[in-house]
């Protein structure tokens, strides 16, 4: 059910031209990268959010009640991701994700980065040499207990 929405909400965006960051001005206080996600069915939405984007996008009554739930989280069809840009996450942990735990365990002690209590943002950052996608990605340390 969930894909299906996922699917609509991305053809209705396509036909009406509509952006990711237009959609999330409907929905005051959420970033425009936590409501791409959700619309993209893999974060819940707050009901206002929910009845207004729903309604700007003409979605039914059980279709905006849909986003209000907790989603089946993960969104990749196969294992190693097979879309380019996609695949350069995969290989920049791949290359860089024993440097991201050596750094994190050195600075904060045995524990992980959450996914959960989490947020980004995403900026293009102009350069001659051709501009730059500036990701910052921030999530609350969770040190592993001992008993």
């Amino acid at each position: 059910m969930r894909h299906e929405l996922t699917e609509k909400i991305v053809r209705i965006k396509i036909e009406r031209d509509l952006s990711w960051a237009g959609l999330a001005e409907l929905a005051p206080g959420l970033s425009k990268e936590y409501v791409t996600a959700a619309l993209l069915g893999q974060m819940p939405l707050p009901k206002p959010a929910a009845e207004a984007i729903g309604g700007e996008l003409g979605l039914s009554a059980f279709e905006i009640k849909l986003l209000q739930q907790p989603p089946y989280r993960g969104s990749l069809p196969t294992a190693v991701p097979t879309d380019p840009l996609i695949y350069r996450f995969y290989e920049l942990v791949s290359v860089y994700g024993t440097t991201f735990k050596a750094l994190i365990h050195e600075e904060f002690g045995d524990g992980i980065m959450s996914a959960i209590d989490f947020r980004m943002d995403l900026k293009r950052e102009p350069n001659p040499a051709g501009d730059r996608v500036a990701i910052t990605m921030s999530g609350k340390f969770l040190p592993y207990k001992q008993y």
